[in-house]
């Protein structure tokens, strides 16, 4: 399901306030080039750009009702290209193809757009093949180049766009992006947590491998604190066996993390801001037995853990030294 004008507003409040001023006071950029991480909507910005632009209505906001924003949403209005890198990287012959095409008229009418995805990955000839592109603008065209490392562009290609920054998304953002695609509220205030990245965050909440992960470390949590004494012997039957490369022992690190996160949160009055609140009662438990120094040295325990994941140690070792320093508090 497409995202409206509205939802990508509450998500990237600066740069669609900006775009909607150009929009309305007729002063669109020629070019513009959209900067920022993975996942803040880079795309799903240029696309609605693109349907205001071709729109058949009055209004800065596309209708989504006409005939060209129809187009543009199933992937086949004829004066709007997208660019993506051809392997590893965009070459000259995809830059000359777009300009080819762009000489000709537009196909419904006068107005072509263009976007580039992954900007930054243009060879040199490539680069250079845009840039004489980007000098001699048409009236009636206007391209979006997009990147998450805009220091790999060159500066003269920079300096011809308008740049718009996209900041990292806010986790109730993308756990209202989930919910409204039938994750449950658990897994989606879960997954916001972890990724700033709403098309990662689905691709999780799909994989059942996630959710297992998750009930392991809820399982963990609770024999530190509730059988202690089974604590090793679930690391090494249980843990070490299902957590085995260093991605997925880095990703239950984190949802442990965000337990301990939780019960400092009750600590310090923050109840709403629960991220597992399916474990409510054992977490306000735990909460009310703890001095907020004791979980402040559990939290410190489990990112040691993740910083030394990274080094050359071995892992059951570490896992049991983590367990034996969050049993003593």
């Amino acid at each position: 399901m497409a995202i409206t004008w509205k939802e990508m507003t509450e998500q990237q409040p600066r740069v669609m306030r900006l775009l909607h001023n150009s929009i309305d006071k007729d002063r669109l950029s020629h070019a513009y080039l959209f900067e920022g991480r993975k996942g803040t909507g880079k795309l799903d910005a240029a696309l609605l750009l693109a349907k205001s632009f071709f729109c058949l209505e009055d209004g800065a906001e596309p209708c989504e009702n006409c005939r060209n924003c129809k187009r543009i949403e199933s992937g086949n209005h004829p004066d709007l290209h997208v660019v993506h890198p051809d392997g590893l990287s965009i070459k000259k012959a995809q830059i000359q193809a777009l300009q080819e095409e762009f000489s000709k008229t537009g196909l419904e009418s006068h107005k072509k757009l263009y976007i580039i995805s992954h900007a930054d990955k243009m060879t040199a000839n490539a680069a250079n093949s845009l840039l004489k592109f980007l000098e001699e603008p048409n009236k009636d065209t206007m391209a979006v180049l997009m990147t998450e490392q805009p220091q790999k562009l060159l500066d003269t290609i920079i300096s011809r766009c308008q740049t718009l920054a996209f900041q990292p998304l806010q986790p109730k953002a993308i756990e209202d992006r989930l919910t409204e695609q039938d994750v449950s509220p658990h897994m989606a205030r879960l997954l916001a947590n972890m990724t700033n990245n709403v098309s990662e965050a689905v691709e999780l909440s799909r994989n059942d491998e996630f959710a297992e992960s998750r009930a392991k470390v809820i399982k963990l949590y609770e024999v530190l604190h509730q059988r202690k004494g089974h604590a090793f012997f679930f690391i090494q039957d249980q843990w070490m066996p299902f957590f085995k490369e260093k991605a997925h022992q880095e990703m239950g690190l984190d949802m442990l993390l965000l337990i301990y996160r939780d019960v400092l949160s009750i600590q310090i009055g923050n109840e709403d801001k629960l991220i597992y609140q399916d474990l409510f009662q054992s977490i306000k438990q735990h909460a009310l037995q703890s001095t907020q120094q004791s979980v402040t040295n559990q939290i410190l325990a489990v990112l040691e853990a993740k910083k030394r994941l990274h080094s050359n140690v071995n892992v059951q070792g570490l896992m049991e030294h983590l367990v034996l320093t969050l049993q003593e508090g």
